[in-house]
């Protein structure tokens, strides 16, 4: 037992050396202090309108209303669920956003929790739901827009439209501004919305014609997840633009406010896409913010999503899930595997990092021919000579068992509700408010459950998830070091 013993405290020894050896970025040193706090809401859990409460697509917290009373932390964050329980297609699952308080009593870096309090320093309570809707006040849907378009009116651009007629809606990431209105990515489009605080759409911002899903020479944001009855688009895949369910999965502000930035999950077809093996090179959007009604177009760049061997030793590329800006020039972005995990199949996740991505000393493509869709800046997956891509550092592994096994949680066997679940989707920052520590931040990360329950309630339907699947919404909190943010702060 002595020995067991001296075995897991080593373990925690070398998960905390290496958590906190710096990551260099562009000749910036930033830290991963480790976990400091992990919490859960059920996956029973109920919204206001009676259905099952799905969680991080995206985040964002309310840094405004971040307090500090001792060693507790207190506030409140925007959680994105996407379009709904969608296992056996696409259903008409109301597009909303969730509000959750949170209060946080962190541990200290590299110390365990107290035993049997081990998830317990998150305490994360469903506030309020709050529904999205058009610009007309109609609901939103999350219905696949096979073969609908919304033709363009007044300032409102084309937009997906489902059969029955409504706002088709797969949003992915959100953005809350200092005026209470919000930015929210879209995976249909794939376009970045404004939202006002009551949730009804403003404006929408379509992007370059080269990530514009084109189907027989014309837009068409289906993406092959048909709703009861309903067929298949032709063809399959788009000829050109985002791949189907690979939109704009990472939106952020920076954060002087200037600049919003979007990545597109995976690369555009044209650019290797049409591949799982060649899908590497995908495209950071940096919008001039300084109109919020007509964000313009700055600057473009090529981002290599991480590459990595599955455990059958086959090549893959992770999916970008999430971004947080830290600059104009440099972001936070979390990219993963997908099929492993409590809720699927297979057991361990071979690849779930954050990694920096510095866009400093990368080609600018916007604007130019590359932002055309028969142009490609990677055709069949090699990157155009001319062009010299983002950098990425890796951060923070999340499947590190070290960091993990602390707070009770694992990546690998058995598959249990300790396992961390498949998908990784949702990160914010908060200050952690010492004087003595300025540039030290709480990172929120929390999963997309996929509204995975055995007690499920949606469209006026219950449901249970296959296999006894009872999924919960997971918060890890990683306390870092990130030089410099604070005076980049508006």
């Amino acid at each position: 037992m002595k020995h067991l013993n001296r075995t897991v405290a080593l373990g925690a020894a070398l998960a905390l050396f290496t958590a906190m050896t710096p990551a260099l970025a562009d000749g910036v040193a930033y830290v991963n202090k480790g976990i400091v706090g992990v919490g859960r809401i059920p996956a029973s859990q109920k919204d206001k309108f009676g259905e099952t409460f799905g969680s991080g697509s995206g985040m964002a917290i309310d840094t405004k209303g971040w307090s500090r009373d001792g060693a507790i932390y207190k506030g409140s964050l925007w959680l994105l669920p996407d379009r709904g329980y969608n296992v056996a297609g696409t259903s008409d699952y109301r597009a909303r956003l969730n509000t959750i308080a949170i209060e946080l009593t962190p541990t200290v870096p590299g110390a365990s929790p107290v035993a049997g309090q081990e998830q317990a320093g998150v305490n994360a309570t469903l506030a309020d739901t709050m529904l999205l809707t058009d610009d007309k006040g109609a609901d939103a849907t999350g219905l696949d827009p096979l073969n609908g378009v919304r033709q363009a009116s007044g300032d409102m651009l084309i937009l997906p439209q489902a059969d029955n007629g409504k706002l088709a809606l797969d949003d992915e990431a959100v953005v809350r501004l200092p005026d209470g209105t919000m930015f929210i990515s879209d995976e249909y489009g794939p376009n970045i919305y404004r939202f006002s605080a009551e949730g009804r759409l403003m404006s929408a911002t379509q992007p370059p014609a080269a990530l514009v899903p084109i189907r027989h020479g014309k837009p068409n944001f289906a993406s092959d997840n048909p709703g009861p009855g309903a067929a298949e688009p032709d063809p399959k895949d788009p000829e050109t633009g985002r791949q189907n369910n690979q939109g704009l999965e990472g939106v952020s502000m920076t954060p002087d406010g200037k600049f919003l930035i979007a990545v597109l999950q995976s690369a555009t077809r044209q650019d290797g896409g049409d591949s799982g093996s060649t899908r590497q090179n995908t495209r950071a959007l940096v919008y001039d913010a300084s109109d919020l009604a007509h964000l313009k177009l700055a600057h473009e760049y090529v981002v290599p999503l991480p590459v990595f061997k599955d455990a059958k030793g086959k090549t893959k590329v992770a999916a970008q899930s999430e971004i947080v800006a830290l600059s104009d020039t440099s972001f936070l972005m979390l990219a993963r595997d997908s099929g492993n995990g409590q809720g699927v199949k297979g057991d361990e996740s071979v690849y779930r990092k954050i990694n920096i991505v510095d866009l400093s000393g990368a080609t600018d493509i916007a604007n130019g021919p590359f932002d055309t869709a028969d142009k490609p800046v990677a055709p069949k997956g090699v990157l155009d000579p001319s062009v010299t891509p983002a950098k990425l550092t890796s951060f923070i592994d999340i499947n590190d068992n070290g960091e993990l096994g602390r707070f009770g949680l694992h990546n690998g066997a058995p598959n249990d509700g300790n396992n961390l679940s498949e998908k990784w989707e949702a990160m914010s920052l908060a200050p952690v408010l010492d004087p003595k520590l300025p540039d030290d931040y709480f990172l929120f990360v929390a999963n997309d459950n996929d509204f995975l329950t055995q007690d499920g309630f949606q469209v006026g339907a219950p449901y249970k998830a296959e296999d006894g699947a009872d999924v919960d919404t997971t918060f890890l909190v990683y306390q870092v070091t990130l030089p410099g943010l604070s005076s980049n702060t508006q």
